[in-house]
């Protein structure tokens, strides 16, 4: 009996750095030891907009990576910032990846599109069709939920059509994958049947994140003192992600020996560092966002981390994915937000805060910062939970058989 053929639609995929692309590059792997996988994705170029040398110029390329076939079409490279070139760069996939990839990404038995970006949904669902093959929409965000309650969308008219265009992908979707209970619920609310939606969350690779480690060269990339507790953020630096409370929680914190590091990109790191700066905040170092073979070298100098969220109550709903690699690596973490990730938390023995609420987030880590017994023994509970509860080699198992019983139904 032949192996299942995946093909895997994604905007976004390694090398770029960034939780879908971990995500789906750990799941896919995992697939592909007893899967023929295919991944139709754009150039590399997020979040810069730059497309490296080895893809410029070029409107299609074909390699094998970790034993995956990785299918590259032309796109309008943009950086993460402003919605209507964003808008563009997704759109512009959206046709290249079936004028582009249709042939060259071969036959499959399912396809499975990742959302967002949400336009890849429409291409993903043309492919299924072209090969008779199943549709497996995964939903990592709910769009337009999220940019409705965080005032990006405020036209009615668009904010119903494009709900409209969201139940649609749901309804042609053979079976759809979301990534909190959270989501779930509210897919079930609108009508989705429950018996088509499935919750896969995200986790970490326990083996490649494990404690330890030396903090040396970590520590001096943050520009740690040899006194100083290393507090750290590792991630996207966007409007949902509440940084500007880990800032003001650094002002309060201001002359204890406490190291606060934000590493990563996003829309709103410019005006960050330019508060750090324009703020006289000397105990922050910002970092741009690192390869992925690096996050573990940056964890092990971290003495706790920070999952922190602005205060939006669809967030109630969201998983950040971090929250487990840093669970894995055994370190401690305060998280600062509400619902299914704070549940998570505390159920992992860790810290927990309100979000948007720096003078809690400031006593928080000055209590920790303090007590190094406490943070070994939250680190120990939090590694010990995620080992046992978001093993993603599990979880992938778990996906694959959603996808194996897609394809029986094709066969």
């Amino acid at each position: 009996m032949r192996p299942i053929r995946i093909l895997l639609v994604t905007h976004y995929f390694p090398p770029e750095i960034g939780a879908p692309q971990a995500r789906l590059s750990e799941m896919a792997r995992e697939w592909a030891k007893t899967a023929d996988v295919t991944v139709l994705t754009g150039m590399p170029n997020h979040p810069t907009g730059i497309i490296p040398d080895a893809y410029r110029g070029a409107l299609r390329r074909i390699e094998r990576v970790d034993g995956l076939r990785v299918v590259r079409t032309w796109l309008y490279a943009t950086p993460n910032e402003g919605v209507a070139k964003k808008t563009l760069g997704h759109l512009s996939f959206m046709v290249s990846s079936v004028v582009l990839g249709l042939r060259s990404s071969g036959p499959a038995d399912v396809v499975v599109v990742s959302s967002p970006t949400f336009f890849s949904i429409f291409s993903a669902w043309v492919l299924a069709r072209s090969k008779r093959a199943r549709l497996v929409v995964e939903v990592r965000d709910l769009w337009p939920a999220i940019f409705v309650e965080l005032g990006v969308l405020t036209n009615r008219t668009v904010i119903r059509a494009l709900e409209r265009l969201e139940l649609w992908a749901y309804r042609q979707a053979d079976q759809v994958v979301v990534v909190s209970e959270g989501f779930r619920d509210d897919l079930l609310r609108r009508g989705v049947p429950a018996t088509k939606v499935h919750t896969i969350r995200n986790g970490a690779d326990v083996q490649r994140f494990v404690p330890g480690g030396d903090p040396r060269p970590g520590r001096i990339t943050l520009g740690a003192s040899g006194d100083e507790v290393v507090v750290l953020y590792i991630g996207a630096h966007g409007i949902s992600h509440g940084l500007d409370t880990v800032l003001d929680a650094a002002a309060i914190l201001r002359g204890q020996p406490i190291r606060v590091g934000l590493v990563g990109e996003g829309a709103q790191r410019a005006a960050l560092v330019d508060r750090v700066g324009a703020e006289g905040l000397d105990n922050v170092t910002m970092l741009p966002g690192v390869p992925r073979e690096q996050v573990p070298e940056l964890l092990a100098a971290a003495d706790l981390c920070l999952v922190p969220l602005r205060d939006v109550p669809l967030f109630s709903t969201f998983i950040p994915s971090k929250l487990f690699e840093y669970l894995a690596a055994g370190r401690p973490v305060i998280g600062a937000l509400r619902g299914e990730a704070a549940s998570i938390l505390s159920e992992a023995g860790q810290l927990v805060v309100p979000p948007d609420n720096p003078v809690s987030l400031a006593q928080a880590i000055a209590e920790l910062a303090g007590d190094p017994s406490a943070r070994a023994r939250i680190a120990n509970d939090g590694r010990q939970y995620v080992t046992e509860h978001f093993d993603r080699r599990v979880l992938a198992d778990r996906y694959r058989a959603i996808l194996a019983e897609c394809a029986r139904e094709v066969g």
